[in-house]
């Protein structure tokens, strides 16, 4: 692996990290992390009140290249569709779903700050 995807790879989960800490201190249940299936992966999985939610974490080294948001695309947001329907169906989830985003860009001083979007993907 190249220096620039180990950076890449360790500032994911750092994100990641830093998503799961804060979505625990909203009192969220997290359930997994990094699900897998044939299509992709999930970053977290919680359960917010009667809830479940797939939480997609995008990180930025810079906006150089756009947002962390602008970087869930229209091909990223179906797969997060896809791959949460079938946790959902696998799972055995028969309450209320959603997909949330939660990002980390960089700001003027170049601290990362934390965006939360919720319901952020629809299907």
């Amino acid at each position: 692996m190249s220096p620039v995807a180990d950076n890449r790879t360790a500032r994911g989960r750092r994100a990641e990290e830093a998503a799961a800490e804060y979505l625990k201190a909203l009192g969220w249940r997290l359930v997994a992390r990094n699900w897998r299936d044939r299509r992709g992966e999930l970053d977290i999985v919680g359960v917010d009140d009667d809830c479940l939610v797939i939480v997609e974490v995008r990180s930025r080294s810079s906006t150089r290249f756009g947002t962390a948001a602008e970087s869930v695309d229209a091909r990223k947001r179906a797969r997060l569709v896809s791959i949460g329907g079938r946790y959902v169906h696998d799972v055995g989830w028969s309450g209320p779903w959603r997909i949330d985003v939660i990002t980390f860009d960089p700001d003027a001083a170049g601290t990362k700050r934390l965006q939360h979007f919720r319901s952020a993907v629809s299907g």
